[in-house]
C-alpha cells in the first residue's frame, strides 16, 4: 500500500558520508547502495533536511582519545554509557563529506552534529546526554512539518535515535528501510526493530512512499 507525501512532510536523511560508506573509517556494511535510492527519494520531496556527523578531532567518542581502549568497547562517560568509535567524520576531511553520488540539490537545511568536543550526538534532536537539543524540533514546527521520512546511516544508531526522538517529540514517523542500512553492534538492528514498534514508528520501502 502507498504512503502518500504531502507538504508537511519532510524527508530526513542521515549522515550519508563517505566515512560511513565501504571505504571509509567507520563504514556501514553496503551503505552506498543507499545513495541512489535516496536520490530518487528525494525528489517527491518539497522539503528535505541532511544531517552530517561533524567531529573535532580527538573526540571524546574516538577510542583513540582513551589510551588502552579499543573501538567497539563501551565506557561510561559523564552522560552515560558510550561505545568507542573509531576516528571517522573529522571536521573538514574527505570522510566527513557527503557521498559523491547523493544529489538532493533542494535540501534546505544541513545539521551538523556531534561537533562538541566531550558528547557525542547521534540524534538529529539531542545530544547524547538527551538533554541538549540541536533545534531540529523547532525548525520543523515553525514551518508546519509534523511527519518525518527517515533514510540514511547507520539503521541501528544515527537513524534509530533520530527516529526514536522525532517521534517523542510528537512527529509522525516513516522509516524508509530499504534506504538504510546498519552496523549491527550485539543485536543492535534487532533492538532498533523492537524500539521502532514500541514507539509505532511505520516502516515502508521507497517505492511505496509517494
Amino acid at each position: 500500500m502507498a504512503t502518500p507525501i504531502a507538504d508537511s512532510d519532510v524527508l530526513l536523511v542521515v549522515d550519508v558520508q563517505n566515512d560511513f560508506c565501504p571505504s571509509g573509517q567507520l563504514p556501514v556494511p553496503s551503505g552506498d547502495e543507499v545513495v541512489p535510492i535516496i536520490n530518487r527519494l528525494a525528489r517527491r520531496f518539497r522539503h528535505v533536511v541532511l544531517t552530517q556527523d561533524w567531529h573535532p578531532a580527538g573526540h571524546h567518542s574516538f577510542a583513540s582519545s582513551h589510551p588502552g581502549r579499543r573501538p567497539f568497547e563501551t565506557v561510561t562517560l559523564a552522560y552515560g554509557p558510550q561505545i568507542l568509535w573509531p576516528d571517522h567524520c573529522v571536521q573538514g576531511t574527505p570522510g566527513a563529506q557527503f557521498h559523491n553520488g547523493l544529489q538532493i540539490p533542494h535540501a534546505a537545511l544541513v545539521l551538523r552534529k556531534g561537533f562538541r568536543p566531550a558528547i557525542d550526538s547521534y540524534s538529529a534532536f539531542y545530544e547524547n546526554d538527551r538533554k541538549t537539543p540541536t533545534g531540529l524540533a523547532g525548525y520543523l514546527r515553525e514551518r508546519g512539518l509534523t511527519r518525518l521520512f527517515v533514510a540514511g546511516l547507520a539503521f541501528d544508531f544515527c537513524v534509530r535515535y533520530s527516529a526514536e526522538d522525532a517521534r517523542r517529540e510528537g512527529f509522525g514517523v516513516i522509516v524508509i528501510e530499504d534506504a538504510c542500512r546498519g552496523i549491527d553492534v550485539d543485536g543492535s538492528v534487532a533492538a532498533t526493530r523492537e524500539s521502532f514498534a514500541a514507539l509505532d514508528v511505520a516502516g515502508v520501502t521507497a517505492d511505496a512512499a509517494g
